[in-house]
């Protein structure tokens, strides 16, 4: 074996081994007797495939103040900083933020990555940028690109030949924002148009529908008649459909159906959609999220995503899935025992079904090895403590290392160190050893 983790606590709570050889699983036991040539204790630590974001826009990346603040904080000032920022972006700033961000959610523990690539400006330096960047990232993450025309693609002359131009230059995705489009009938044609190109070129669909508070915005009915009409529903996605959480109750439970029907895939947006969405509601406030609960109670699937890292529309962020997924158990009220382990799923299987890689996604033999392994006994606790990735291993090879910090009190003479965790929280191996960088 190349490499072993030991003592690895799986998703359903077993303790195993886990055998590496030659990038793949080799296998995975109670105990292993073989040798490796490097080994990792795992202590009884959560041992999980890698997290995915299927939602992150790398092109406005770490961009934020430049050239201003958004000062009302909203979605439309956003769109607007962004389109002073665009005439002078260069190819260079772009790879130079996106490979910064990519490392950080690297270093999170995310090893998949879909980004959406602005097709706006005719010379399409974001994609070409993003297109780049795919390629010199690989050994981190892999990543999809979307083409996506962050204005829509009947605002503005030659939007649509700068999408097709997107899609034969390389892209995974076709997107599009039918909300954006000047009338109801220009963004169903957008619709219509991503999935006539998916088809033609092989991509798949990933649509930023209905992200407004506005209820009468109902293009993702729209879409899941394309994706039922195409067959192309499992590679189809709507993401955002922050609408839905202001549609009457009637109509979203007919909706309901109609996605179940269609396979479709749904990604919410924590981050950007707890402080963009709803903002001119005054008080009482309605939160801004889609209907995550229901989609997922009626066995859609659900999955959640990053959008923005210190951007035009979202000042904060460090590329932590763990962090958008606490933050959706509050917004989302997902704070139910099971709720909070399907959370989890939200940030890894159920993306990684998103983004079309569930065949060869798990810690499985014969599966590209890619895993993780948290500071955290469970799923509950790796989200209630937004816990480190002590090792990400990608290929077979440790891509990210962490040593977590170290706390300690003193008072009255006593020391000592506080870590967060629950006492028996952990079970069978309830003391945790201390860890150091590497482990033989």
């Amino acid at each position: 074996m190349d490499l072993i983790i030991r003592r690895a606590r799986l998703a359903k709570g077993e303790i195993a081994d886990i055998g590496i050889s030659g990038g793949v699983f080799a296998a995975v036991e109670q105990r292993l007797e073989c040798r490796a040539d490097r080994e990792i204790d795992a202590g009884g630590r959560l041992t999980t495939p890698p997290f995915a974001d299927p939602h992150l826009h790398l092109d406005a990346v770490l961009t934020v103040g430049s050239p201003r603040y958004n000062v009302s904080g909203t979605l439309l000032e956003g769109i607007a900083i962004w389109g002073e920022r665009r005439p002078g972006v260069t190819k260079d700033e772009i790879l130079r933020n996106a490979r910064e961000a990519v490392l950080w959610e690297a270093a999170n523990g995310v090893q998949f990555i879909r980004t959406h690539a602005d097709t706006t400006d005719p010379s399409l330096v974001t994609v070409e940028a993003l297109l780049e960047l795919k390629d010199e990232m690989r050994e981190i993450a892999e990543i999809q690109v979307v083409a996506f025309p962050q204005d829509g693609i009947y605002t503005i002359p030659g939007g649509e030949r700068n999408l097709r131009r997107a899609v034969e230059m390389g892209c995974d995705c076709v997107g599009t924002i039918p909300h954006n489009e000047l009338t109801r009938e220009d963004g169903v044609r957008s619709v219509e148009l991503a999935f006539d190109l998916a088809e033609k070129y092989g991509r798949l669909v990933d649509i930023h529908c209905d992200e407004t508070g506005d209820d009468q915005s109902r293009f993702v009915e729209v879409m899941a008649k394309c994706a039922i009409a195409s067959g192309m529903g499992t590679r189809t996605t709507a993401s955002h459909t922050t609408a839905m959480h202001n549609y009457n109750n009637d109509y979203a439970l007919k909706l309901m159906g109609i996605f179940r029907r269609a396979r479709m895939n749904f990604i919410t947006l924590p981050f950007d959609n707890s402080v963009l969405q709803n903002r001119t509601d005054g008080y009482p406030r309605r939160r801004g999220h889609t209907r995550v609960d229901e989609l997922d109670a009626a066995g859609v699937n659900v999955c959640i995503g990053h959008d923005s890292i210190m951007d035009p529309w979202y000042p904060l962020g460090k590329g932590s899935m763990l962090a958008a997924a606490n933050l959706l158990l509050h917004t989302a009220h997902m704070s139910g025992y099971d709720q909070i382990f399907r959370l989890f799923d939200m940030i890894t299987v159920n993306s990684a079904r998103t983004m079309n890689v569930e065949n060869r996604y798990g810690i499985e033999p014969g599966k590209p090895a890619n895993l993780l392994v948290l500071d955290a006994p469970d799923q509950f606790e790796a989200i209630r403590l937004q816990s480190e990735c002590l090792w990400s291993v990608r290929n077979g090879s440790v891509i990210a290392e962490t040593v977590p910090a170290r706390r300690t009190l003193s008072w009255s003479g006593r020391k000592r160190h506080v870590d967060f965790s629950v006492p028996g929280v952990a079970g069978e191996e309830e003391a945790l050893p201390v860890l150091l960088p590497r482990m033989a």
